[in-house]
C-alpha cells in the first residue's frame, strides 16, 4: 500500500482528495475515505491537497497510527480475506462499510471515558 488515510479524515470526509485522484482509487466509507491498496499509483496528489493532512505514504505513518495501514485495506477485503478489485470509485456509489475500529472511533472532538491521551 503506498498511501493511507489516517484518523483526521474520520467524520470530516471533505472529499477533495477524490476530485484530484487520476485513477479513482479513493473510496468513500461511512465515516472516512479509504485508498485501495493496489489501485493507487502513488502520485501523491491526494496527499498534497488534503485539507486535514490525513494522507501519508505508508512508510511515513507514525507508530501511533500504524493500525491505519491495515484499516485502509480492510473495507476492500472479501470473506476470504482477499482484496476485491472494485475498479474505481465515483460519487453516488454506496459507501463502503467501515471496519469496526473506525465505526467505534470516538467522534471528532470527543474523548471516550478512561481513554488515554
Amino acid at each position: 500500500m503506498a498511501l493511507v488515510i489516517l484518523s483526521p479524515c474520520i467524520d470530516v470526509k471533505d472529499g477533495t482528495c477524490t476530485e484530484v485522484c487520476p485513477v479513482d482509487c479513493i473510496y468513500e466509507g461511512e465515516r472516512m475515505f479509504y485508498i485501495h491498496p493496489t489501485e493507487c499509483i502513488e502520485c501523491s496528489l491526494c496527499e498534497s491537497i488534503c485539507p486535514v493532512d490525513a494522507i501519508r505514504y505508508d512508510d511515513e505513518v507514525s507508530p501511533a497510527d500504524t493500525r491505519f495501514l491495515k484499516l485502509n485495506g480492510d473495507p476492500f477485503r472479501n470473506a476470504d480475506g482477499e482484496l476485491d478489485q472494485p475498479g474505481g470509485w465515483s460519487r453516488g456509489d454506496t459507501p463502503l462499510k467501515d471496519p469496526a475500529a473506525i465505526r467505534d472511533f470516538p467522534a471528532a472532538g470527543k474523548i471516550l471515558p478512561n481513554a488515554s491521551r
